[in-house]
């Protein structure tokens, strides 16, 4: 802001750059909020009239419902957009709205603006993964009973159920939104009457301030409460973990629509075409949300390095951390509730699923786990198992189509026995492994419920 201190104006270059009414217009509606409550506790000090503090809360109400009517015109000269707010509303109710910065000033008024924005969308944000939860627990409900490949190094490892391999992705989520309740709570401090850097010699009451905006306290230090974004570092990243899962189911997706694969179907809703090839169906928003989670990335990459240097207390480099704190919550609230569509929207190939489980020889483990049941130490086991593996892999079969002269001849000190080919049925297989964690279907049961209870 330039006031009478100076005789020139901005050149038009450093006018623009210096400019940030394009992007900081979010913090309109919480601009207002904590003018409100400014306004309102210097009315109970006695630093303003109660007339005055009223007709503020008028005018600010009225410039808000302007803004959302889009009928508010924003001037870039003006800079930013509390200085457009602060404009209108002395427009609009005189002598009152020019008192309104009274025991206040930019510094703390930003500050706190971008503290009740950020506490907004990550509320907002974890309500969209909690519907990413839900689609996903639905989903689990139905295919409890779908069998399916489990993969380590992308090559099929052991059978689980589908259901099993959908909530990995709830748990991630869960973290996800602890994490981003966690930093919630750690800014929740209002650092409303910390003034330029030093605070105010007005007898402000900043506890009123701090609980009518829904604070649990002001900030303790006026120095670091005006030069803080370590708030917007911690949300930042926790969108940065919030898009790496989602890249991860992104990428699952992908590959299981793939004819390749063809464990899914997506829904056309979320899918495109070719411009050349009329028979494609292009998973391009998986795709895109696999490649969102660079550029939150390289938002939390800036903030990092826009705050690493910089001396207490307010510099105007804090400026540039605001356009990376918006960009990386809003890309994670958008892909996130449109992965939760793609979810409840996909369908699932179980007959596909099912011919993979028994293909690969998935129940290696079970020969090597039945034989140390027997008494056979697991290094062995294991290389009987292999050993058994490699004669099927030579025949082209699976490891229930050898029989037991195979067994024998490929492991003459074992006593083979019929039951072994009762352990090769993968549902079986996926059953015995009750416990904690695992993908029985007793287990899975509990974890639905579990996540249902939570979710309700």
């Amino acid at each position: 802001m330039r006031g009478p201190r100076f005789d020139s104006k901005l050149s038009d270059d450093a006018a623009q750059l210096n400019a940030s009414i394009d992007f900081d217009v979010r913090l309109l509606p919480f601009d207002a909020e904590g003018s409100k409550a400014h306004a309102r506790m210097l009315a109970a000090q006695g630093i303003l009239s109660a007339a005055d503090a009223e007709a503020i809360a008028r005018g600010l109400d009225q410039v808000v419902d302007e803004w959302r009517r889009g009928e508010l015109k924003l001037d870039a000269q003006l800079e930013d957009v509390h200085m457009n707010v602060e404009h209108r509303l002395t427009e609009l109710v005189g002598d009152a709205g020019a008192r309104l910065h009274t025991a206040r000033s930019r510094n703390d008024q930003v500050a706190t603006d971008l503290r009740l924005y950020a506490r907004a969308q990550a509320g907002e944000l974890g309500r969209q993964i909690a519907g990413l939860q839900k689609a996903l627990v639905t989903q689990a409900r139905a295919h409890v009973d779908t069998l399916m490949p489990g993969y380590t190094h992308l090559q099929r490892a052991q059978p689980v159920r589908l259901a099993h391999h959908l909530l990995a992705y709830v748990e991630m989520l869960a973290r996800d939104r602890g994490r981003l309740a966690d930093a919630a709570r750690r800014m929740n401090e209002s650092p409303l009457g910390s003034g330029a850097l030093a605070a105010t010699t007005f007898a402000i009451d900043r506890e009123a301030t701090a609980k009518a905006l829904g604070f649990a306290r002001p900030t303790a230090n006026s120095l670091d409460a005006v030069g803080d974004r370590d708030f917007a570092v911690e949300l930042v990243s926790a969108c940065a973990l919030v898009l790496a899962h989602l890249s991860r189911m992104g990428e699952e997706l992908v590959l299981w629509a793939s004819q390749e694969f063809g464990f899914a179907r997506l829904p056309e809703a979320y899918c495109s075409g070719s411009s050349i090839m009329p028979q494609k169906v292009n998973p391009d928003i998986p795709e895109l949300v696999r490649a969102k989670v660079a550029r939150v990335i390289g938002d939390l990459t800036t903030l990092l390095v826009v705050l690493k240097g910089l001396p207490l207390a307010y510099n105007k480099d804090l400026q540039e951390t605001q356009e990376p704190l918006y960009d990386a919550v809003e890309t994670a609230i958008l892909c996130t509730r449109t992965m939760a569509g793609l979810i409840a929207g996909t369908t699932f190939d179980t007959e596909r699923m099912a011919r993979a489980v028994g293909q690969g020889h998935l129940l290696a483990t079970e020969v090597a786990d039945w034989l140390v049941t027997r008494g056979v130490p697991f290094r062995q086991a294991h290389a009987a198992a292999g050993a058994l593996v490699r004669m099927a892999s030579g025949r082209g079969v699976e490891l229930g189509e050898l029989s037991l002269a195979d067994l024998r001849a490929t492991a003459p000190d074992v006593t083979w026995d019929e039951s072994l080919f009762a352990v090769l049925d993968a549902a079986r297989a996926v059953d015995r492994r009750d416990v904690i964690g695992g993908p029985a279907r007793t287990q899975v049961l509990k974890a639905i419920e579990a996540a249902e209870k939570e979710l309700e």
